[in-house]
């Protein structure tokens, strides 16, 4: 019986080791071809770390202002994230406390809207924003994450999971109001959701490359990726700069993820006793 366990148990961590190298060798790849000129790269594939790196980033910086796209990117996805995730749990509290007659015409409403593309409202967006005079502006880019449906969901189902309707009517008897429930005891005790959805967020806006490239036009205002995109000229791209950029623009998502991957698994052990 022991040996049939350790068996088991071997085959597990096989396919654990195995899932892992896998979803780190695309990583390790793109690293490693940061690495290499790009004379080496359309030979084929690169494996061993080359030695020209510094080249392709002063390659990179020479041809495209990194800098002032990490800046962009920054603003656009650090404001969008703070905007989805308060609204977004603020939108899910009211959902999943208030009983009001249309609630699961506006819960079904969210629903459909979660399965709509948003590039099909692109053309009514543009012309909105030029009604408003705020193209070329980090407006309409930043704005819309109020309204973000898939925040809304994913909070409202963490709350009905985990929230005691018990603590809030607690709260009410001694006299706090909603707003003084929602930022004492909902946002504290929605972390690990919140935490979550902002990783999910952070790394969506900041991949954002549809809707900046649509509504922007001024260089200095352009994000990470449309500045990768405008390195693409000629017949013969330059892969080593690109490569490049792509393995630094990734460094802000692993730094957000290291830091709030602490509050997704204190929320889960704190699940996993409630439980």
């Amino acid at each position: 019986m022991d040996l049939k366990k350790r068996a088991v148990h071997g085959l597990i961590y096989f396919v654990l080791i195995a899932l892992l190298l896998l979803c780190i060798f695309p990583f390790y790849i793109m690293i490693i071809n940061a690495t290499h000129a790009t004379s080496e790269l359309y030979v084929g594939l690169q494996i061993f770390p080359g030695s020209s790196f510094l080249d392709n980033f002063n390659n990179m910086i020479s041809r495209v202002n990194i800098g002032r796209g990490f800046f962009n990117s920054f603003i656009v996805a650090a404001s969008s994230t703070v905007l989805a995730a308060y609204f977004g749990t603020m939108t899910a509290f009211g959902l999943f406390e208030y009983k009001f007659k249309l609630k699961k015409t506006v819960y079904a409403i969210l629903m459909i809207s979660m399965m709509i593309p948003g590039q099909l409202g692109i053309i009514g967006l543009f012309r909105l924003c030029r009604e408003l005079k705020i193209l070329d502006t980090y407006w309409p880019i930043i704005l819309p994450s109020i309204a973000n449906a898939g925040t809304i969901f994913f909070i409202y189902q963490f709350l009905e999971t985990t929230m005691d309707e018990a603590l809030l009517d607690s709260a009410r008897i001694d006299g706090c109001s909603e707003v003084q429930i929602f930022h004492r005891f909902i946002l504290p005790l929605a972390k690990p959701g919140i935490a979550t959805m902002i990783i999910f967020n952070f790394v969506s806006y900041w991949n954002n490359f549809f809707t900046p490239m649509i509504l922007l036009f001024s260089e200095e205002k352009f994000t990470v990726p449309i500045l990768m995109n405008n390195m693409n000229s000629g017949m013969l791209q330059d892969l080593g700069a690109k490569y490049t950029a792509i393995a630094i623009s990734i460094v802000p998502i692993i730094v957000l993820y290291c830091f709030f991957s602490k509050f997704i698994t204190d929320g889960m052990m704190t699940g996993a006793v409630k439980g």
